[in-house]
């Protein structure tokens, strides 16, 4: 088996983790639920299924990006990062 894979986490890990960032963000904000579905326009029972389950479309997952102020972060997920310097390759 190739090892490349060993460290490789679930789809079902990476959905857990990004359902946990919202949930962490929407409490910091003091954001219920119902006002995040009343906000975003995504029912309160796909928001519940979404934090607890970890499933949501990805329509759904963007307008709750976007009612919490992350929508930057959605568009800038597949961005490459361009280096000027080795420095800034040696320090990120």
């Amino acid at each position: 088996m190739n090892n490349q894979f060993l460290n490789q986490k679930t789809p079902n890990e990476i959905a857990k983790s990004l359902a946990d960032k919202i949930k962490e963000h929407r409490k910091n904000l003091k954001i219920s639920q119902e006002v995040l579905a009343q906000k975003s326009g995504v029912s309160l029972g796909s928001i519940k299924r979404f934090e607890t389950k970890y499933e949501i479309a990805l329509q759904s997952f963007i307008k709750i990006a976007i009612a919490l102020n992350l929508d930057s972060d959605i568009e800038n997920l597949f961005t490459t990062k361009t280096y000027t310097s080795i420095d800034e390759v040696i320090n990120g």
